[in-house]
């Protein structure tokens, strides 16, 4: 195992976490992408970028799963970087039997959703706190519990909107579709 990436990893995420958690109690979270968090994402991304390319991708065997985790996180947060995130997304699949399964599916569903497309697992959540809509509420449960995710109530998944919904629900945020654009995630609506 690497110690030294591994470190480093943890590091990162624990970083982003701890500004995260900084700007939320301020307030600051709110009305867009705040530029100190996007300045770590970006920092974080680009030295994700280098620990790739030393030892491919950090999986548990090669760096502990706390650190494997930390990458997962750091790619998660990488919003503003599309390629990166569907890049780092197929080196998870690709290594799917040495990475947490639910890091994948959180990454899946949160591509999904930024290009406007169904979910597949339910991760995501609209600003009503309700999962964004999802390729198929019936067998919804099945494809969470795959990954080790918990199934949800048939309350939650009764209340989540048809695939149809998805314009209605992408066009309440007009800052929301600016920043996608911007960011190369959609296209103009």
């Amino acid at each position: 195992m690497n110690e030294v990436f591994s470190k480093e990893l943890i590091e990162l995420a624990e970083k982003d976490l701890s500004v995260r958690e900084k700007l939320a109690s301020e307030g600051q979270l709110v009305g867009g992408y705040h530029p100190e968090m996007e300045l770590i994402h970006r920092q974080n991304a680009e030295r994700l970028r280098e620990i790739v390319k030393a030892i491919g991708f950090p999986t548990v065997s090669k760096v502990g799963a706390e650190a494997s985790n930390a990458a997962w996180l750091i790619i998660q947060h990488s919003i503003g970087e599309p390629e990166l995130m569907k890049e780092y997304y197929k080196l998870m699949i690709e290594n799917s039997s040495d990475v947490n399964p639910s890091n994948i599916a959180y990454l899946h569903d949160r591509i999904q959703v930024f290009q406007s497309k169904p979910q597949q697992y339910g991760t995501q959540l609209t600003v009503e706190g309700i999962p964004y809509p999802v390729e198929d509420k019936k067998h919804l449960n099945e494809e969470r519990v795959k990954v080790n995710l918990p199934p949800l109530s048939q309350e939650i998944i009764n209340r989540i909107s048809g695939v149809e919904d998805i314009p209605e629900i992408d066009g309440k945020d007009a800052e929301y579709n600016a920043w996608r654009i911007k960011a190369g995630w959609i296209s103009v609506i």
